[in-house]
């Protein structure tokens, strides 16, 4: 390939030709990053509802260290993920260094802090806002933050869109724990560094360009949502108004 127009031409041939060496690495990094994500948004919108609706001692500094973690270097959250999975590491029992578990919790780690992060922000903004009138039907700190939750459940999906689009571009974490071994743990960001660096452009462009296309699904996605909210909630509202006249 001598020019950058023949590269795309190619890249797109093995995009729509369905290419089985470009699709196989794609469907590797979907299910690594989408289990990363469900298990980090589970646990991330949860801590994050209850640090929003909870005061208590220190909770400032635990919000500096959350916020810290947040400018975490994805390399050092794959250097800590390789010394706890290693053989002489506490979780070097489980064999899962190299492998498609050991993916995950280092992209779980990574996106974590992102999600309490925003979630916590998200929920605590709903909690100043109509918190009081929830606390003073007798609502207390769990069951606040989980109707707070639900209440915001639709900008709570943008979290997830940014929590997945970091999950999937990430590049550092994985090739540490992961090993970028072809056939088993090579996912696209991996996939299209390790070819860029031989000279097969055809075949990174390809990937990232399913990259592209899925992260513009996923916002198209959430877009149509909230479009779609929107109207519910304008027909919600005219409602009453329709009735009485």
């Amino acid at each position: 390939m001598n020019t950058f127009s023949d590269s795309i031409a190619t890249a797109f041939q093995l995009v729509l030709s369905g290419d089985p060496g470009l699709w196989l690495v794609v469907w590797r990094s979907l299910a690594v990053s989408s289990t990363a994500c469900l298990i980090a948004c589970g646990a991330g919108v949860v801590l994050g509802a209850w640090l929003a609706v909870s005061r208590f001692a220190g909770r400032g500094m635990l919000l500096t260290l959350l916020n810290t973690a947040l400018a975490v270097p994805s390399v050092v959250v794959g250097l800590v993920v390789y010394l706890l999975l290693s053989r002489s590491g506490p979780l070097g029992f489980l064999g899962w260094l190299f492998s498609f578990q050991a993916m995950v919790v280092a992209q779980a780690c990574l996106v974590l802090p992102l999600v309490t992060a925003l979630t916590r922000q998200v929920v605590e903004d709903a909690d100043r806002s109509h918190g009081e009138q929830l606390a003073s039907l007798g609502a207390g700190k769990a069951s606040r933050s989980l109707l707070l939750v639900w209440d915001e459940r639709y900008a709570l999906l943008t979290v997830l869109i940014t929590a997945f689009g970091r999950a999937i571009s990430e590049v550092g974490a994985v090739m540490i724990v992961g090993g970028n071994i072809e056939g088993f743990t090579r996912v696209m960001t991996t996939a299209i560094a390790l070819e860029t660096s031989k000279g097969d452009l055809p075949l990174a462009l390809g990937l990232g360009l399913v990259l592209l296309a899925v992260v513009l699904l996923l916002n198209a996605l959430v877009a149509g949502l909230r479009r779609w909210r929107e109207r519910a909630d304008s027909a919600q509202t005219a409602l009453p108004g329709a009735v009485s006249a």
